[in-house]
């Protein structure tokens, strides 16, 4: 009798689909349907299981394509889920494993997603900070140093992280027995499952101070407010993040988090950045423009004089080098200098004589 149930229609998938692409679609289904989880249904899981036991295994895969059913019983009486009844009847939980194991499948894979890591879980890790940080443009262009003060949790100065009074003893931790690790068990779908951390009473150390400091409480840690030094490399852009790596918040026995800060840069009416060449405007007058001329212009290191050679255009750029930003060993862009050539608003007789003279020459 042929099977009712299409196995590749159960898991979303083509019947040409390769070992690769069941093997994907069953975590993500399984891992959606599991019956621990909120969208959780424990006969479409078992469903899934049948499905994936037989269309993992070239064999069986062979014989459900050819004969619509498997020999042996996937699924019915003899299969590895046969004894299947739902969440909380009995199950035997090897068989389970074992039909996957058989299969091919790292049955690991997908219980590593259905409880969040390994039966040992790593160390924890201080939190992150991020922060904003508003800097000049002139301070972007050659960089700077700033100091911020930070309300954090940062590592006990009394006690070094220890959580220990000065001088006392340690002592070996009563509730793991100096392991630095407890096992917890809990009941799942799967049976009775044993999950491995650190104790949360000597923090996986292993060891207990036989006084407490007074500054922490003995937690290795405490909250308070730090100046933490961020240097701002040379042209960076607004938007940019600079990492301090382990300037986050602090646990106990575990690494820092990390401190990003977010730079704002503002705005100059005067410049602008082309990559590591700085740009401005300069207005001259028409006679300057056509009789040459000298013009005192602001840099960001200071004034400067700059010559304009006669007959020059509306738009024309000159540049001064070495005035841009900075590019490491010495190295610094040029500033590039748009001339704008302004026409008056009203003449003089006289003026309007000497433009018409000028006019009368071709000029």
């Amino acid at each position: 009798m042929a099977s009712k149930k299409d196995y590749y229609e159960v898991l979303g998938i083509q019947k040409g689909a390769s070992k690769d692409d069941i093997k994907k679609a069953f975590r993500t289904l399984a891992h959606k349907f599991h019956p621990d989880k909120g969208t959780g249904d424990a006969e479409k899981f078992k469903e899934l299981s049948e499905a994936y036991s037989v269309l993992s295994d070239d064999k069986k895969r062979a014989e459900y394509d050819s004969y619509g059913r498997v020999f042996g019983g996937a699924g019915g009486p003899g299969a590895p889920f046969g004894g299947f009844q739902g969440q909380g009847a009995d199950f035997d939980f090897s068989q389970f494993q074992d039909a996957f194991q058989n299969s091919g499948f790292d049955f690991s894979d997908v219980f590593t997603d259905f409880f969040g890591g390994s039966a040992t879980r790593a160390p924890r890790r201080g939190r992150d900070i991020s922060i904003d940080l508003e800097i000049s443009f002139k301070d972007a262009v050659f960089g700077t140093q700033r100091t911020v003060l930070i309300a954090k949790n940062t590592q006990c100065e009394t006690c070094h992280g220890s959580g220990g009074a000065p001088g006392t003893s340690m002592e070996t931790c009563k509730h793991c027995n100096g392991a630095g690790k407890m096992h917890e068990s809990t009941n799942s779908f799967f049976g009775t499952i044993t999950m491995v951390q650190p104790c949360r009473f000597c923090k996986g150390t292993g060891q207990t101070p036989h006084e407490k400091c007074i500054t922490c409480r003995g937690e290795g840690i405490y909250r308070k407010q730090e100046e933490v030094d961020i240097n701002v490399p040379a042209g960076i852009e607004g938007g940019e993040m600079i990492r301090l790596q382990g300037m986050g918040e602090a646990v106990s026995n575990g690494p820092s988090g990390d401190l990003y800060v977010k730079v704002h840069v503002m705005t100059d009416p005067r410049f602008k950045k082309d990559g590591g060449n700085l740009v401005t405007e300069l207005s001259i007058k028409l006679s300057d423009a056509l009789l040459g001329g000298e013009y005192k212009i602001q840099t960001l290191d200071g004034e400067e004089m700059l010559s304009i050679p006669p007959g020059i255009s509306h738009g024309e750029t000159l540049r001064i080098k070495g005035r841009g930003v900075p590019q490491g060993k010495g190295k610094r862009g040029d500033l590039s200098v748009r001339v704008k050539i302004t026409l008056p608003q009203k003449l003089s007789r006289n003026a309007r004589n000497l433009i018409e003279k000028l006019k009368e020459e071709g000029i």
